[in-house]
């Protein structure tokens, strides 16, 4: 079992930046790979970005290409999503995700066997 809880988000103009994390307890943080996904009002969870058991390898979503960076710090247990240059677009709330194994894709939320409850991100134009 693995919980996680994400915080850092909030209230910023278009354009701004905010650091997302995601603190997990429970079973060994470094066995999973880990990913951050949105859900907007009436839209789909979507994929964000992902990031391996090691942080050799990250994963994102055109969307969100140079202007998010996911990482993580194993000896902290947390994993990272600065989010920087945000659009009004990019308001949803995000969720972080532990994953054992990449069974498909990363992003895939189906593979994905914990879930956070979610930090809210609204981005005013």
């Amino acid at each position: 079992q693995v919980q996680l809880v994400e915080s850092g988000g909030g209230l910023v103009q278009t354009g701004g930046s905010l650091r997302l994390s995601c603190a997990a307890s429970g079973r060994t943080f470094s066995s999973y790979n880990m990913g951050w996904f949105r859900q907007a009002p009436g839209k789909w969870r979507e994929f964000v970005s992902a990031i391996t058991k090691s942080g050799r390898s990250t994963y994102y979503a055109d969307s969100v290409k140079g202007r998010f960076t996911i990482s993580r710090d194993n000896a902290k247990n947390t994993v990272f999503l600065q989010v920087n240059s945000l659009k009004p677009k990019d308001a949803a709330v995000y969720y972080c995700a532990a994953d054992p194994r990449f069974t498909t894709t990363p992003a895939n939320s189906a593979d994905y066997d914990y879930w956070g409850q979610g930090t809210q991100v609204t981005v005013s134009s």
